[in-house]
């Protein structure tokens, strides 16, 4: 019995990613498509591997026992392709990067464009989401977090800046209408910008230190942007004299430069651990990811 390989990866796809609409996301197809693969593998084995509502996708006790099994086979089945990439001159194949919208902005351009041409065989997608997740249920090969705790399967390699800091800006015209804040405690008088993460908790407290005194604040304005995707628009109304923000300091530099932001209780700036990629230490590494760590290994960051 012949079985399409690319329709088994669908199978297991469609159960890690709980839905066709997001296992077609991951695997770059449309969901009919998906659909379509996955209907052509109960034909062929005769048996219902997912039971379908308009709410969800589950696989049956078949689908079950087949996706166990299949997940290990294609893991051993991929390791034994990419063992020809060794027999190359240089590494080809995919490289599909998990990462929060400021690694995309702020780590990532001082690396992709010279990984690019190091490696021209390989091609690189990067997915910007700001929630932790399980890369290998994400169809990803790794991950960019700014935090080093994480599962024990997991190796953690530092990459970017390893030292930064959260900066408070607002406009010129802003602070001049309404004072600049001396202590970090000034700021629950002053309109500020806030973020939600996609959990849909805020991006707060807004923590500084000093001198080893550290000062928490729960702040409060008139614009939430979701963390990340909207941190563009909460920029561009600071310019426009809205209110406060606190963001990373490389992603205000350029605005501290040209003067369209004025920084606030600098003194006060809280520095924090730079960001690590990470991947399952579990899995034989592939080729293109085995390159582009050690590409990061061998980059120099001075900031």
């Amino acid at each position: 019995m012949k079985v399409d390989l690319d329709d088994l990866r669908a199978i297991v796809t469609v159960a890690r990613a709980g839905g066709f609409r997001e296992g077609a996301r991951v695997m770059g197809v449309s969901a009919s498509g998906l659909s379509d693969a996955v209907r052509r593998v109960e034909e062929r084995l005769g048996v219902r591997l997912f039971n379908r509502t308009t709410r969800s996708v589950v696989p049956t006790e078949a689908g079950r026992g087949l996706i166990a099994r299949l997940d290990t086979a294609l893991g051993e089945v991929e390791a034994a392709l990419d063992v020809v990439n060794g027999f190359r001159s240089r590494p080809a194949g995919s490289l599909k990067l998990n990462v929060p919208v400021s690694a995309a902005r702020l780590v990532l351009p001082r690396l992709i464009p010279s990984f690019l041409a190091a490696y021209p065989e390989i091609r690189v997608e990067i997915i910007t989401e700001e929630s932790f997740v399980d890369v290998i249920e994400a169809g990803c090969d790794a991950g960019i977090r700014y935090d080093d705790r994480l599962e024990q399967d997991m190796i953690a390699l530092p990459i970017g800046p390893r030292i930064q800091r959260f900066a408070t800006a607002a406009s010129k015209a802003y602070l001049d209408r309404h004072g600049r804040p001396e202590h970090p405690r000034d700021l629950l008088g002053h309109a500020c910008l806030l973020g939600r993460f996609s959990s849909g908790a805020l991006a707060s407290p807004w923590e500084f230190e000093r001198e080893g005194e550290v000062v928490r604040i729960e702040p409060s304005g008139p614009l939430i942007v979701r963390a990340g995707g909207g941190t563009d628009l909460a920029v561009d109304a600071a310019v426009a004299g809205a209110g406060v923000i606190h963001l990373f300091e490389d992603w205000l530099r350029p605005l501290f430069n040209s003067g369209d932001l004025e920084p606030v209780l600098e003194t006060w700036w809280q520095p924090f651990s730079g960001p690590f990629l990470y991947y399952p230490g579990r899995r034989l590494v592939p080729a293109p990811l085995r390159a582009f760590i050690d590409f990061v290994r061998s980059a120099a960051w001075t900031d």
